[in-house]
C-alpha cells in the first residue's frame, strides 16, 4: 500500500502547472500538487522529522520513515519578505505527528507581498517515490489526501575501487565560493588523473567531476575545505586539485566590470525601475519573448532505447554548445565552457541514467537529475550559487528538446528591438545577438548572472530584477532604456523620446569626437590640465591603452604577475612585464601598484591564516612588508626599468604615515644598492577612511595620491562589493564617498600634491565633472573609456564643476546625486 500524503493546508488543490514559475511549473524541484491557501497554518502532512527549516520560514521539508521527502514552499518569491509575517512552530531536527502545526503565517500581510500565495507541495526524492494517485481541481482541507506515494526500485550505483587514499585541507580563495565556472575548472583538473577525487565541507561530500555536486556544498570565499583523493594516481590528482583551489582562478573583481547599481531616480509614470546588469542606453520597440514549456512522458520505452536516446541528445546538444564557443571570446567562451562541464558532470548523467533504469522516459530522467541539483543549491541559501541555476536549467532545455525534436528559436527579434521577458537563459541570448537586438529587460534574474555577464562583455544595455510591472509592457511598445539611471519608459510622450534621442545623438557625437582627438593632450575648457590615464594589467592592456590616448598609466596591476601560480614571480620576470609596459607608453608616465594581496586576491604561496574578515585583514601594504623579501624583489624589478624614473611606485591600502615611510626608506636604500640616480617618485592609494581623512599628513611626505573607489567606497558604506546581497548598495557616487574625495584633495592641496583617481569612478561618464570639481587632476580609466573621458573633460570649465560638486555633497543618497549629474548632463 502506498504512502497517503495529506494536504498540509485547506485550500484549492491545483497542478503544479498552474504555478506562475517555471522552477515549479516545470518540476525543476519534483512533481506534485499545488495549493491555493485560505487557511493560516502549514500541518505535518505524515508521521516524520523536519528535515529543514528555512530561516525566511516560508518553506518547510519533512521525511516520512518510509524515506519519502515533501518540500512545502508557502507563495511565491516568499524569500524576500525575510521571515515578516511568517511564525515558524518546529525546528530542523523535530519529529512531528501528522497534522502537527509546522508554520503559522499572516495570509493578508503575506498575500498583499508576495507574487502569489499559491503554496507547492514537492515530492523531492522522485527517483525513490512515484505519485500514485492525486487529487487537483478541488477543495482540500488540511489532513485531508492529497497524493498517494509509491516507492519505485532504481539501480544502485557502482563504488570505484579506493586504492591508495590521500587527503589535504584547504581554504578557499575563490571570492563567491565554488560556482559554475570554478567548478568547471575544478572537474576538468580532476578528469585528468584516475584516482576519485572528492571535497568535503561539514557533512557534505561532493565528487570532483560533478560540478553540481560542488555547487551543492554551498562555499563562500574562505570555507575550509578537505580534498580527498584515492587511487593509483592519488597523490598527484590531489596536489592538483588542491593548487588550483587555492587560487581565485580568475574570480577577482574584473577591472571594467561595472558596480550593478538600482534605479538611481524617482520613478515618474510609465517608468519602470531595475537593477543595471550592463550599463548604456537604448530606444526601440518592445520585442516579448515566452519560453514555452517542453512536455516529456513519464514512462519510458525500455531501458536501452532511453540510454541511448539520451546519449544521442548529448551529443548533439553539446555539439550545439561548442559551435557557440568556438571563435568566441570573453563571457560568451567562459560561459559556454561552463555549460560543457554541465553537459558532461558525471553526477547528472548518473542520476538520470538511474531513473531511466527504473523505467523513466529519458527526457523525465533528465529532468528529474537537474532538479535534484536545482533544489540541492536552493538548500545553500548562497545567493551567488542560486543565480548559477539558470545554467542548470539552460542546460535541462537544451537536452528536452533534442530529445523532443522541440524547436528553442522562440520569437523571432527584429534588429534594434528592446527584448523583454520574464527571463533569459544564457544560450537564448547568444542566440538572439545575432538579431542585434538595442537592449534588454528582464523581470527575474541578478546583476551576477552568466545573462548579465554576456550583456557586459556585448555591450548590450540590460536591466534585470524589474519585477511583475514588466508584464505590461506589450509587444512593439517604445521603449527608453535607460541602463545608466536603472529603469525603461514605457510608450513615452514625443517630447520624453525627443529628450531620450538628443542624448543618444550627443553620446555618439562625443565618441566620434573622442576618437578624432584621442592622441591630443587633454585641457578643460577654460585651460586647466587633467591628465587621463589608464588602468592596465598586462603589456596588450597597456597597449590599447596607447591606442586610446591615454597619457600614461594611473594602476598597474602589478598581482597580475602573482596570481595563479605556486611560486612567486622573479626579479627578472617582473621587470620585463614592467619595461614592456613602460616601453608600450612610449616614455609616458607608469605608475606601478605594488603587490595587492589578501582580502579578495590572495596567492597560494603566500599563507594567511583563515580570517573572520579578510577584508580588515592581511591585505595590501600589509602583506607586502610582513614580506619583505617579495617587497624588495618587486622594487628591485621597478627600479631596474629604463629610463628610470619613468615607472613610479605606489603604495596600496595604506592606512598610516609609517606604512609610507617603511616603503620610502626600502626605495632609497635599493636605490643606493643599485645605483639608481634619477629620484623615483612613491605614492599612496587612498583607499581606506584613515588614509581620506589623514591626506594632509600623507601628502607632507607622498609624491601623489590616487584614490581607489572601489575600496573606498566598500569600507566607508561598510558594504562588501563582493556580496550579491548588498552590491546593489555599492556605489560610488553616495555623498560620504564623495565627501572624503573632497576632503583628500582638499588636504592633500595644502602641500601642494596632486591627487588623481584610479577606481572604478574614473570610467563612470557622470562622475567626471564631479570629480574634477572635487580637485581631482588625473583620472585613470578603464582603456577603452580614455578616449571618451578626454572628450567628456574638454567640455568642461572648472567654476561650473565646482559648483556642481557643491551641490553633490549636499545631496543626501547616490540616487539623488546620480539624478543630479543627469540634470548636468542635460543642460551641455
Amino acid at each position: 500500500m502506498g504512502l497517503i500524503i495529506t494536504s498540509p493546508l485547506r485550500g484549492w488543490a491545483t497542478t503544479l502547472d498552474e504555478v506562475p514559475d517555471p522552477v515549479f511549473a516545470q518540476r525543476m524541484m519534483g512533481d506534485g500538487v499545488a495549493i491555493q491557501p485560505l487557511g493560516d497554518t502549514v500541518v505535518a502532512p505524515f508521521d516524520g522529522e523536519v528535515v529543514t527549516l528555512h530561516e525566511a520560514g516560508h518553506a518547510v521539508s519533512l521525511r516520512s520513515a518510509e524515506g519519502a521527502e515533501i518540500l512545502i514552499h508557502i507563495g511565491l518569491d516568499t524569500v524576500m519578505l525575510k521571515g515578516e509575517g511568517f511564525t515558524p512552530l518546529v525546528a530542523a531536527g523535530d519529529r512531528v505527528a501528522r497534522g502537527d502545526p509546522l508554520i503559522r503565517f499572516d495570509l493578508d500581510a503575506v498575500a498583499l507581498a508576495a507574487t502569489s500565495l499559491i503554496t507547492p507541495v514537492i515530492v523531492t526524492n522522485a527517483e525513490a517515490f512515484a505519485i500514485g494517485r492525486r487529487t487537483t481541481d478541488a477543495a482540500v482541507g488540511a489532513c485531508e489526501a492529497l497524493m498517494t506515494l509509491v516507492p519505485v526500485q532504481g539501480e544502485a550505483r557502482r563504488r570505484s575501487d579506493d586504492g591508495t587514499l590521500v587527503e589535504q585541507a584547504v581554504t578557499l580563495s575563490l571570492p563567491h565560493g565554488i560556482h559554475a565556472r570554478p567548478a568547471a575548472r575544478i572537474g576538468e583538473a580532476a578528469r585528468g588523473f584516475e584516482a576519485d577525487v572528492h571535497l568535503m565541507k561539514g557533512g557534505k561530500r561532493g565528487d570532483a567531476r560533478s560540478t553540481v555536486a560542488l555547487l551543492a556544498l554551498g562555499t563562500a570565499f574562505g570555507d575550509e575545505v578537505v580534498v580527498q583523493a584515492h587511487g593509483d594516481d592519488a597523490e598527484a590528482a590531489l596536489a592538483a586539485v588542491v593548487a588550483l583551489l587555492a587560487t581565485d582562478m580568475g574570480e577577482g573583481e574584473p577591472a571594467a566590470a561595472p558596480l550593478p547599481v538600482a534605479a538611481t531616480s524617482p520613478l515618474r509614470a510609465g517608468q519602470i525601475g531595475g537593477v543595471i546588469a550592463a550599463p548604456g542606453l537604448a530606444m526601440g520597440p518592445a520585442a516579448r519573448l515566452r519560453q514555452a514549456d517542453i512536455a516529456v512522458a513519464r514512462e519510458g520505452k525500455g531501458a536501452a532505447e532511453e540510454r541511448a536516446a539520451l546519449l544521442s541528445a548529448r551529443s548533439e546538444v553539446r555539439a550545439q554548445i561548442a559551435a557557440r564557443a568556438e571563435g568566441a571570446g570573453g563571457s560568451v567562451a567562459s560561459v559556454m565552457q561552463a555549460h560543457l562541464a554541465l553537459i558532461d558532470d558525471p553526477e547528472l548523467i548518473a542520476a538520470a541514467e538511474g531513473r531511466i533504469a527504473a523505467g523513466y522516459s529519458a527526457g523525465f530522467a533528465w529532468r528529474g537529475a537537474i532538479h535534484d541539483q536545482i533544489d540541492a543549491i536552493r538548500a545553500t541559501g548562497n545567493a551567488h550559487l542560486i543565480e548559477r541555476i539558470d545554467d542548470l536549467i539552460d542546460i535541462e532545455r537544451q537536452m528536452l528538446a533534442a530529445l523532443t525534436g522541440t524547436a528553442l528559436g522562440g520569437t523571432a527579434v527584429p534588429a534594434g528591438a528592446i527584448v523583454v521577458a520574464g527571463d533569459l537563459l544564457p544560450s537564448e541570448l547568444v542566440a538572439l545577438a545575432a538579431a542585434r537586438p538595442a537592449g534588454l529587460c528582464l523581470a527575474r534574474g541578478g546583476p551576477t548572472s552568466h545573462v548579465a555577464i554576456l550583456c557586459a562583455g556585448m555591450g548590450l544595455p540590460a536591466l534585470v530584477a524589474m519585477g511583475d510591472a514588466l508584464d505590461e509592457i506589450a509587444e512593439g511598445t517604445p521603449l527608453l532604456l535607460d541602463a545608466e539611471l536603472g529603469h525603461v519608459t514605457a510608450a513615452p510622450s514625443a517630447a520624453e523620446a525627443e529628450a531620450f534621442s538628443a542624448r543618444l545623438a550627443k553620446r555618439d557625437a562625443r565618441r566620434e569626437a573622442a576618437r578624432a582627438a584621442a592622441k591630443d593632450a587633454c585641457h578643460s575648457a577654460d585651460g586647466t590640465r587633467v591628465e587621463i590615464f589608464a588602468n592596465v594589467g598586462s603589456v596588450e592592456d597597456a597597449r590599447a591603452a596607447a591606442a586610446q590616448g591615454a597619457e600614461g598609466s594611473g594602476l598597474v596591476r602589478s598581482e597580475f604577475l602573482f596570481l595563479d601560480r605556486d611560486t612567486a614571480p622573479s626579479e627578472d620576470e617582473q621587470h620585463a612585464a614592467y619595461q614592456g609596459i613602460a616601453d608600450a607608453l612610449a616614455g609616458k608616465p607608469v605608475i606601478v601598484r605594488l603587490l595587492d594581496i589578501g582580502g579578495d586576491k590572495p596567492a597560494a604561496y603566500i599563507p594567511i591564516d583563515a580570517e573572520e574578515n579578510p577584508a580588515l585583514g592581511q591585505r595590501g601594504i600589509r602583506v607586502a612588508l610582513a614580506r619583505p623579501d617579495l617587497l624588495e624583489t618587486q622594487l628591485r624589478a621597478i627600479l631596474r626599468v629604463e629610463p628610470a624614473g619613468q615607472c613610479k611606485i605606489m603604495i596600496p591600502m595604506v592606512a598610516s604615515v609609517d606604512e609610507l615611510r617603511q616603503v620610502r626608506a626600502v626605495v632609497e636604500r635599493l636605490r643606493g644598492e643599485m645605483g639608481v640616480a634619477a629620484p623615483v617618485e612613491v605614492g599612496v592609494m587612498v583607499e581606506t577612511p584613515a588614509a581620506a581623512m589623514t591626506a594632509d599628513l600623507l601628502a607632507a611626505e607622498a609624491d601623489f595620491l590616487s584614490i581607489g573607489t572601489n575600496d573606498l567606497t566598500q569600507y566607508v558604506l561598510a558594504m562588501d562589493r563582493g556580496n550579491p546581497a548588498v552590491a546593489a548598495g555599492v556605489d560610488a557616487m553616495h555623498p560620504a564617498v564623495l565627501r572624503m574625495i573632497g576632503e583628500t584633495c582638499r588636504l592633500a592641496a595644502v602641500h601642494g600634491r596632486w591627487v588623481g583617481v584610479c577606481g572604478g569612478l574614473a570610467s563612470d561618464p557622470a562622475a567626471l565633472p564631479i570629480l574634477i570639481g572635487l580637485g581631482v587632476t588625473e583620472l585613470s580609466a578603464v582603456p577603452g573609456f580614455v578616449a571618451e573621458a578626454k572628450q567628456i573633460v574638454r567640455g568642461l570649465a572648472l567654476p561650473e564643476t565646482q559648483a556642481h560638486a557643491a551641490l553633490a555633497l549636499q545631496c543626501k543618497s547616490a540616487a539623488e546625486v546620480r539624478a543630479l549629474a543627469r540634470a548636468f548632463e542635460e543642460t551641455r
